[in-house]
């Protein structure tokens, strides 16, 4: 059995799939039983959400060696909200580490109040946690 938060907690790579549709990689802060996902003018998801906020997200794992096999997938509608440096910070350290100084810059300027920058969250009306584990001989 999957723990979702526990899951969740770890820094994986969501995929996100819009009506369209787009896949796209992203990362992701789940908090407070919400998806959070960074995102502004450089990409065409906000667009997308604004036209048809309906949207499915994965996040797994498949670790060969050791037989672990874990997914969520979610879904719902997407809401577009106002970013804020402080949940951004707590994104960006779980994915590059506390050391500010050694991100590449374009992830400081996120923390700078880039324009533009917007959350996209998801509170999913749906959320399935399967564990298709095997025992590695």
């Amino acid at each position: 059995m999957i723990e979702v938060a526990e899951f969740l907690a770890r820094p994986l790579v969501a995929r996100v799939a819009t009506d369209g549709p787009t896949v796209r990689p992203t990362w992701y802060l789940w908090e407070d039983g919400a998806f959070w996902i960074l995102s502004g003018p450089w990409s065409r998801l906000p667009d997308r959400i604004r036209a048809r906020p309906r949207i499915a997200l994965t996040v797994d794992v498949c670790e060969l060696d050791t037989g672990v096999v874990q997914q969520i997938v979610a879904s719902g509608n997407a809401t577009l909200r106002p970013f804020d440096v402080e949940r951004g910070r707590r994104k960006l350290v779980r994915y590059l580490g506390a050391d500010e100084q050694r991100w590449d810059p374009r992830f400081r300027e996120y923390l700078r109040g880039n324009p533009g920058t917007v959350w996209v969250h998801l509170r999913p009306s749906r959320l399935v946690a399967t564990d298709l584990s095997y025992r590695v001989r």
